[in-house]
């Protein structure tokens, strides 16, 4: 009974995340031979291949979403209402293929990205221009989901890094960001808090970001059977943000709750998405 109840809700992980044909593409992705833009032992493949992005990711759309001309490229061309789980399964495969694929594969998909974000282009409620393919918003969009992969990891990882791991985590994302566009994005912690501190007088709460963060958090597209256990995982997103984005995004802290009850729920649940989507060990 208990491998059967793994195998189901792992498929059933698996499907929301990879889409229907998620088997073919992992198989594409990791069973096609050739150079790798990273290597084996590389910190980005730990981190991206780890239960902690689902929490991290849920974080870096809430903290991605505070700059006005990200998030009104976002609200106005992305469809993230209408197709949640398509955008998801696009963002899933993209960081896969990246970071696991081919480098000629790697190198397709971000021109294929490259391609989309060129065509982005428009104009938010109080008449600022806006280009999905500016090298300034595609830094603010690789700094914010870089920082909240890196503390998901930190917290919910099965196997943290040490500082100099985290540090080379950074560098092996830039690789990938300067393959989209991105004009010297940071190569470590240091100089990716320094990026993020100079982001921060753009930012802000902006009607679009708070509809965002409502969807997120409080209407999401699933049953309501399952909504307790993704509010949970919402939840141990939500602490995984900078204080300071919390403040604007007028999410405040809870400190007993979230001490005694989010984190705990949030390596629970974490763990839980692990064993499912872990293959059994093997029976003797």
């Amino acid at each position: 009974m208990l491998p059967d109840v793994r195998a189901e809700l792992g498929a059933l992980l698996f499907r929301r995340v990879a889409g229907p044909d998620g088997r073919a593409t992992r198989a594409r992705i990791h069973d096609t031979p050739g150079p790798r833009w990273f290597a084996p032992d590389r910190p980005i493949r730990v981190v991206h291949g780890d239960a902690a992005m689902f929490a991290g990711g849920l974080s870096a759309l809430l903290l991605q979403s505070l700059h006005p001309l990200a998030m009104a490229a976002v609200a106005a061309h992305s469809g993230y209402r209408g197709d949640p789980w398509g955008r998801l399964q696009r963002t899933s495969a993209f960081l896969a293929v990246t970071t696991y694929g081919t480098a000629e594969d790697a190198q397709a998909a971000v021109d294929q990205v490259r391609g989309i974000h060129e065509r982005v282009r428009g104009t938010t409620r109080d008449g600022q221009p806006y280009h999905a393919a500016d090298p300034h918003l595609l830094g603010w969009v690789h700094a914010a989901e870089t920082e909240v992969f890196l503390r998901a990891h930190q917290r919910y990882g099965a196997h943290p890094l040490d500082p100099a791991g985290y540090d080379a985590y950074v560098a092996d994302t830039a690789r990938v960001a300067e393959a989209l566009g991105v004009t010297d994005p940071p190569r470590d912690r240091q100089a990716l808090s320094a990026r993020l501190n100079a982001y921060r007088p753009e930012l802000r709460l902006t009607p679009e970001a708070r509809a965002a963060a409502r969807f997120l958090l409080l209407d999401p597209p699933l049953p309501l059977p399952v909504r307790p256990l993704y509010g949970a995982l919402a939840a141990a997103g939500v602490t995984l943000l900078p204080s300071w984005a919390r403040t604007l995004l007028r999410l405040p802290r809870v400190p007993f709750v979230e001490d005694f009850t989010v984190r705990p729920a949030g390596h629970l649940l974490t763990r839980t998405i692990r064993w499912a989507m872990s293959p059994p060990p093997h029976s003797n």
